[in-house]
Parts: structure tokens; C-alpha cells; sequence
């Protein structure tokens, strides 16, 4: 085994990489560590391996008015996402209506939220790289966002979905193309809207717990004086009975994952605004039940916002605010996420994060509009990612990826809420 070393500051030296790259022929631009790893959306260059660390994060800025929504960024002619060799990426599905989220069903059928349209549409096979069919699974959803099968393994019996106010569920079977009836209402009292409107859906490895991700109304709660269950991941019975607020601080929780190989819960969150280009870190990480990780009086660990008006509660200390695993670019709008389980990537991959950076705004120069790999070892990760599929051409920004799945081919699926499709990611050999 090859042993990449490294010296981080503080004079900290890192072993690592040797084995995220071993076979994967890919070229690997190396670790870029400290203030360089802080990077804009045209700047990023696929198999670059970046680690954000607390020490690296600077001083809060005052608002400047930077960045802003912009309209959809059109891509140069010709131009196509680019991957890391040893991979190719195609337009798989296109013609959709801001498909976001987007998961598996155990017979292998893509379900993909269309969120524009308030339908599910189901992909089914590849054929020539396109799906052999296209299905409308259900339609009259709000908002909708979040999708997941119950009972966990091969014969669910239930299609979640995640709508920004509600939790329902229709009824079905391996192999469904539409849904039989009418959604079962399951939970009605979810707070709608806000600045946050996701509402992802996933199960513990065992079944009995439902977890919803709710995020804040506001940017850093300095106009809202009460934000019950908001910006925290809620746990609830698969039937939809309430238990209690799972983990809390969290200002914007999108994508949620269960770590096939620990059982632990992992989101991707986006973080505050207006402190900075490079303030504050969005992450990926695991979710540590009862966890506290600061929003909105603290982030990232020991770093205190003035601005949150909201009263704190007696026990969310900054003593208790827990740093997340993996810290991502600021104002990248990390949302959905999988765990690779295919086999057509390199053995290495196994087990690996993937997550789509959907790219925001409040940064001068965009950041984000990529899908990143977190290489995980046992489970783990060291906070370490790696720039997978980034979008070349005018200012990188032309791409918003959203969610990720693993196809049962073993090809990563992206969908795009800008180029209102599903990119195919696989091996080109």
C-alpha cells in the first residue's frame, strides 16, 4: 500500500487517502488542506481531495450584499460535466420538472420528485442511456421533496413522502407504477414553508424509527422569535406518532442517509449566511441522537452568532455544540446523499458518501454545483471529500445537483433542478 503523508496545521500529520484510491486509476490532484481549500465553482478540478478544518475558519464578516440567486447559468456549447478518470458521465434522463430527490425502490425503479410538477415519476431501466419507460407514480404533492420504502428490504409495502407541511404514504407493491389510491395522511402538523421547505424521509437500520428533516424558517433566527421543530431532525414511529426531536441545532438539515455499515443517521446541511464568503461551512455528517450542533447561537463548535434574538434554552451550552464529521464549502447547498452499494465502481467505492452540492448564493463567486465522494473507512469518515462531478465552463455554475442514488447497475444517478434532468455517472471501460 502507497502512504500519502501530509502535515495539516498545527503540525498535525496525516496518514490518509492510501485508502480511498487505491485501483480507481483516477488522477488525484492531492490533498488541499487549510485556506486553498476554501474553492469557487469554476475552479474546481475532479479527483481533488480537500479537508476543511475548524482552525481554518475565518473571521466573521459583516453583510456585504454578495451574491444573490442568479437565473439559471446556460453551458457553453458542447459542454458536459466532467469526472475523475476511469469514469463517464451521460444525460440519462431529461425533460423533467425540477426533479430533486431521488431514491431506489428495492426492485431496482428510480422514484424522482418532481418538484414543479408535485408528482413522482418513476424511471425504469436503461436502454441505449435512456430509462426503458417513464411513469407517473402520483401527482397532487406540495412542496414535495422527501421519499423513502417501509418496511425496510426486499417487499415494502409503503411509498413516504416528505411535502413541506405533511408525511403520507401510498400503498404499494414491488413493481407499481401508479399508485393504487389516495395518500394515507400520516402527519399533518409539520411546519411548512419558511426559508426551508425539504422534508426528507429516511428509517433506522431496524425499522422502528421514522426520521424527518425539518429546517429553519430564517437565516439565523434574528426575525423569528419561535422555531418549534424547526431546524432540528425529528424522530417519529413509521405510523407517524411523534417521540421527540432527535437532533437539534441544526439550521437546515436536506438530505438524510442511514450509514449501511454503523446504522448511524447522516444529513447534509446547509448552514447560515451573511458572515462571509467563506463562513459558514455547510457539512455532511453523522447524527448523534440528542446531538446539539449549535444553530443558531453557535457554529462549527466554539464559535458564537450574535445575531440570534431567539431564546436559548439553559442546557444549549457551546460547551455542547458538536463540530460535524466532514466541512463543506460555504454556500454550497449540500443536499441529497447515498451510500454507494453498486458494483460497477472500483472496489474502494464501496460504501463511500455521495452527495450533490445544489450551489446557493451570498458568496461573490458561486460555490458548489457539484456531486462530492466522502471517502469512508469502516463507516468513517476523517473529513476528507473529494470534488466527484463538477460542471467546466463560464463560471462552473450551469449544474445544481440535488439528489443521489445507486442505480442497481451500479451506476451513480444525479438529478439537476437547472438542466431539469438525471445525469448517469459510470466506469468507462
Amino acid at each position: 500500500m502507497r502512504k500519502l503523508q501530509y502535515t495539516l496545521a498545527g503540525g498535525i500529520t496525516l496518514l490518509a487517502l492510501a485508502w480511498t484510491l487505491q485501483g480507481n486509476g483516477a488522477k488525484v490532484v492531492g490533498l488541499i488542506t487549510g485556506t486553498n481549500a476554501f474553492v469557487s465553482s469554476k475552479d474546481l478540478v475532479p479527483g481533488s481531495f480537500r479537508k476543511i478544518s475548524v482552525a481554518d475558519l475565518p473571521e466573521p464578516m459583516p453583510p456585504q450584499g454578495r451574491g444573490g440567486f442568479a437565473p439559471p447559468a446556460k453551458p457553453p456549447a458542447g459542454a458536459m460535466p466532467a469526472v475523475p478518470a476511469g469514469f463517464k458521465v451521460e444525460a440519462w434522463a431529461t425533460g423533467l420538472k425540477a426533479p430533486r430527490q431521488i431514491r431506489r425502490a428495492p426492485n431496482g425503479d428510480l422514484f424522482v420528485m418532481e418538484q414543479n410538477a408535485g408528482q413522482i415519476t418513476i424511471l425504469r431501466g436503461n436502454k441505449d442511456g435512456k430509462p426503458e419507460t417513464t411513469s407517473v407514480y402520483a401527482t397532487g404533492l406540495t412542496t414535495n421533496f422527501g421519499i423513502n420504502f417501509y418496511p425496510n428490504g426486499p417487499n415494502p409495502q409503503w411509498v413516504y413522502v416528505g411535502n413541506t407541511g405533511s408525511v403520507v404514504r401510498f400503498a404499494y407493491k414491488n413493481g407499481d407504477l401508479k399508485a393504487s389510491g389516495p395518500p394515507e395522511v400520516l402527519i399533518s402538523d409539520i411546519p411548512p414553508r419558511g426559508n426551508h421547505s425539504t422534508r426528507d424521509i429516511v428509517f433506522s437500520k431496524d425499522g422502528t424509527k421514522m426520521f424527518v428533516a425539518v429546517g429553519s424558517a430564517d437565516n439565523v433566527s434574528d426575525t423569528q422569535p419561535v422555531q418549534e421543530h424547526r431546524a432540528n431532525i425529528l424522530q417519529y414511529t413509521p405510523e407517524g406518532k411523534f417521540v421527540k426531536v432527535y437532533a437539534s441545532g441544526i439550521r437546515n438539515p436536506v438530505g438524510l442517509g442511514i450509514n449501511p455499515t454503523t446504522g448511524e443517521l447522516w444529513c447534509s446541511v446547509n448552514e447560515r449566511d451573511n458572515l462571509g464568503d467563506n463562513l459558514v461551512p455547510d457539512y455532511i455528517t453523522s447524527v448523534k441522537e440528542d446531538g446539539f450542533y449549535g444553530w443558531p447561537w453557535f457554529y462549527i463548535g466554539k464559535h458564537e452568532d450574535n445575531r440570534a434574538k431567539m431564546e436559548r434554552p439553559a442546557d444549549k451550552t457551546i460547551d455542547k455544540v458538536i463540530v460535524p464529521d466532514v466541512l463543506m464549502q460555504p454556500h454550497n447547498a449540500s443536499l441529497g446523499l447515498t451510500f454507494y452499494d453498486g458494483k460497477m465502481f472500483p472496489a474502494e467505492y464501496s460504501g463511500d458518501l455521495f452527495a450533490g452540492e445544489h450551489g446557493s448564493w451570498n458568496r461573490t463567486s458561486p460555490s458548489g454545483h457539484e456531486v462530492v465522494r466522502v471517502p469512508l473507512q469502516n463507516g468513517k469518515s476523517n473529513g476528507l471529500y473529494e470534488d466527484f462531478m463538477t460542471f467546466p465552463g463560464g463560471d462552473g455554475t450551469w449544474g445544481r445537483p440535488v439528489g443521489v442514488a445507486t442505480g442497481t447497475d451500479g451506476a451513480l444517478y444525479v438529478t439537476d433542478d437547472t438542466g431539469n434532468l438525471v445525469w448517469r455517472i459510470s466506469t468507462s471501460k
